[in-house]
């Protein structure tokens, strides 16, 4: 299914606030839950089409990104439509979130929610490992072409004695509290009916397992700390306050559980020259008089090298020229590939003239092309005006 705009699935504005996104997710969620849809493939396509907009909508850096770049700006770090490999646990997790509890899936989860039958979560549930943050700061150049940065991250790794395990000798024995299943229920009363409730198994954490002989490395919980040299890609294109997401990086999940991610926040240094605005930059060119009056060329700095232009006679300040692609290029292709370099032109009024500079400026004073016409006067102030519209 083509990926849709999340405010549009959830029938949202896109002003709306947290709770009106979680209020109308959790409508569609129940409308189109595959217990009250057997069999029903579309109706599973809309359950997690839902999920994936939600996933993306609550999520304050996940929206904001959406809100400047569309899908394109979720990269790696985007919701369920950003390839991270959520399956249908996921989705029934976060599904439970809302409820306060767990929703269960394939077999008879929503039954048993609402006051049906019995039913599982869907089995031992694996730990994840906690995210790691960390800052680059990048050139303008570096964030033109993109780049590869290591770092030398401290975090949980898997315990090499016990491969992960927690166990000294490999052996592990069943959760008595939940049996195996890493969940234990429980029966309420509410405006539903009777409704029955999972919870994760405070015994084993969820695993099913317990350990009797721990391992001696790691006391049982299968990471150990550790240092890790991890290669980050920068593609092209990003900007300051960006967040790129590096999968499986993170820290290492307790007793072979899954590793969280490494979060990386951009930042990118002011250029001394070239000011950047979305994708296009921004030069401004103060112009000496005499080019201005008489044309000529001029050197300016662009983000691949210097490149010479061309100005034309009669050069009046405020105008300005532009390179076309010799801008930023478009995160991931979002856009229209590369924007442009936008030159602004000021003209410098010398403060100091001698004897001699003097003299030619008074002969020039008097001369009729030396004075502004109405139709240069109203050029002018137009193209002041743009400059602040």
């Amino acid at each position: 299914m083509a990926q849709r705009d999340p405010y549009e699935v959830l029938g949202v504005a896109k002003n709306a606030t947290d709770a009106e996104i979680k209020a109308a997710y959790k409508k569609m969620a129940i409308k189109y839950h595959p217990d009250r849809n057997p069999n029903n493939k579309e109706a599973e396509e809309k359950f997690k089409e839902a999920a994936e907009a939600y996933d993306i909508l609550r999520d304050k850096d996940k929206r904001a990104r959406y809100d400047q770049f569309g899908f394109a700006g979720m990269g790696g770090a985007g919701g369920f439509g950003g390839g991270q490999g959520f399956d249908m646990n996921d989705i029934f997790s976060m599904f439970g979130d809302i409820f306060g509890g767990h929703m269960g899936g394939g077999g008879g989860g929503f039954e048993s929610f609402f006051g049906g039958g019995g039913g599982s979560y869907g089995g031992p549930q694996k730990h994840r490992g906690g995210d790691l943050r960390i800052k680059v700061r990048l050139t303008l150049e570096e964030a033109a072409t993109g780049t590869t940065k290591r770092f030398k991250v401290h975090k949980n790794m898997t315990c090499t004695h016990c491969n992960g395990s927690g166990s000294e000798d490999g052996k592990t024995d069943t959760c008595p509290t939940c049996h195996g299943s890493g969940y234990v229920s429980r029966t309420m009363n509410t405006m539903f009916g009777r409704m029955q409730q999972q919870s994760v198994c405070n015994a084993c954490g969820g695993t099913g397992t317990t350990i009797k002989n721990k391992c001696k490395h790691c006391a049982g919980t299968g990471v150990v700390a550790g240092d890790e040299t991890i290669e980050v890609k920068i593609p092209a294109g990003v900007d300051t306050g960006m967040i790129l997401n590096v999968q499986g990086k993170g820290h290492a999940g307790r007793n072979n559980g899954y590793a969280g991610d490494i979060k990386v926040a951009i930042e990118v240094e002011e250029h001394p020259e070239l000011h950047r605005q979305d994708t296009d930059l921004i030069y401004n060119l103060l112009l000496d008089l005499p080019t201005a009056v008489l044309g000529g060329s001029v050197e300016i700095p662009t983000i691949d090298g210097k490149v010479k232009i061309k100005i034309e006679p009669g050069t009046q300040s405020g105008k300005t020229l532009r390179l076309r692609g010799k801008g930023m290029p478009s995160l991931h292709g979002y856009g229209q590939g590369y924007g442009d370099e936008i030159i602004r032109i000021s003209i410098y009024i010398p403060e100091h003239l001698n004897k001699e500079e003097q003299e030619i400026f008074e002969k020039l004073r008097n001369s009729e092309n030396c004075k502004p016409s109405a139709h240069t006067r109203k050029t002018f102030f137009d193209r002041f005006r743009n400059l602040f519209s």
